[in-house]
């Protein structure tokens, strides 16, 4: 761990990037069996948007402009989830639901795909990559399958553990002891679970309301694994597994770790309300909030200041830092200008860790090798240390950090 009084610049390790193959690319990585299937399925695809196109689409998986875009903004670590539309699917898997049982078997051979494409990817740079391999949760002895090749293939940044929509019907939910030996292999493996916001809810169907409902619910549904896996006693009988909720902050962690802790203390009492238990057929022993203590992170990607409240409730080294890179909604390329607006009078110690340190210890980054990058592109603490005035908020991001700093700014202009 570094000096927290040091005048180095920081290590940046953003625990939120995406990337995927483009579909030429992918075709080569599936099984030869798909591969005319995915040619006739290639052939009636459309592209979600005309932006999705030129460099931006590029940065997916072109190593140099990557390298220069993630440089140029002080980052030299990143955990790498999955972006593109890999084979048979619709849209990205972050927030695809889990396939339903006739589409299956292509979807288990697109995210097999996307997997040795990412073990690739990262062997490309493994000082600086870290990537997250895909699992599918309709069938969990193939599910066990992937979680070894994942370890073997050395993609340390773990498996995207699948939320499960309550529509899902065909599937097991989280909290089911089916999924104990996928949890069993995963520990084995030292592998982290890794969740991200946009997954998990039903299925509201097409257009503009849909669309409303999913954003206005998504952070509640993204949040039901967090709250399965630790009501369910997953820590208790698997006490080595590690858990991070990326693009989530942690705000909301210290009232629902104290709402759970009341279920637990009642339901060890033996009733809540008019509902009688029987303490055998709890698996808890101790209150959820110390098992999230101990097991679980918050990928608190281009968080607000009001995103970081409850920090010290949680544990501030258990909080990483992100950029979202390459999407709109992340802080490219105004990630200086994003620290300075929300970390500028955090302490120095703290900001090593949530910067870099944390996702270190979690996801196994070289902490010296990305120090010796980080001396030519890592931002210092005198820029961190300078406030962002208002006039160099960024006007032309998409950023929802930047967005709703300039709403505060309107508001008090028209109070």
């Amino acid at each position: 761990m570094s000096d927290p009084t040091s005048n180095n610049p920081y290590v940046l390790i953003t625990s939120d990037t995406h990337a995927g193959g483009s579909h030429a690319q992918y075709r080569e990585y599936l099984d030869p069996a798909f591969r005319a299937a995915f040619d006739e399925w290639r052939g009636g695809y459309k592209n979600p948007g005309e932006e999705h196109y030129g460099s931006k689409k590029k940065r997916n998986w072109d190593y140099d402009i990557r390298t220069t875009d993630q440089n140029g903004q002080g980052v030299v670590g990143e955990v790498v989830f999955p972006n593109t539309v890999p084979p048979f699917y619709r849209k990205s898997i972050v927030t695809a639901g889990p396939p339903k049982p006739e589409e299956y078997e292509r979807c288990l051979a697109g995210v097999r795909a996307h997997n040795r494409w990412l073990a690739d990817f990262c062997a490309e740079d493994p000082i600086r990559r870290a990537g997250i391999g895909v699992i599918l949760p309709n069938d969990l002895d193939e599910a066990i399958k992937d979680i070894e090749w994942i370890a073997k293939a050395g993609l340390r940044g773990g498996v995207l553990l699948p939320l499960i929509p309550p529509d899902a019907y065909w599937l097991h939910p989280l909290y089911s002891k089916e999924w104990d030996r996928v949890f069993a292999a995963i520990q084995d493996h030292d592998l982290v679970m890794n969740q991200h916001s946009g997954q998990g809810a039903p299925n509201f169907g097409e257009g503009a309301l849909a669309d409303a409902l999913w954003i206005s619910e998504v952070s509640f549904h993204c949040r039901a694994g967090y709250r399965h896996l630790l009501m369910s006693g997953v820590y208790e009988r698997f006490p080595k597994l590690k858990y991070i909720l990326t693009e989530s902050g942690c705000s909301w962690a210290p009232e629902m770790l104290a709402q759970m802790d009341r279920i637990h203390m009642g339901v060890k009492a033996g009733a809540i309300g008019e509902m009688m238990y029987d303490d055998d057929d709890w698996g808890l022993k101790r209150l959820p909030s110390e098992y999230a203590r101990e097991h679980c992170y918050y990928g608190a990607s281009f968080p607000s200041k009001q995103e970081l409240e409850g920090i010290d409730l949680v544990g501030v080294d258990k909080v990483c830092w992100g950029n979202d890179y390459p999407h709109y909604e992340g802080t490219f390329p105004y990630n200086l200008e994003s620290l300075r607006l929300t970390f500028a009078d955090v302490s120095e110690g703290d900001r090593r860790k949530i910067f870099g340190e944390n996702a270190a210890e979690l996801y196994g980054f070289d902490l010296e090798a990305l120090a010796l990058r980080a001396k030519e592109h890592g931002p210092t603490p005198a820029q961190v240390n300078t406030p962002l005035p208002s006039e160099d908020i960024p006007r032309d991001s998409q950023c929802y950090l930047f967005r709703g700093a300039l709403a505060e700014l309107e508001a008090q202009a028209s109070a």
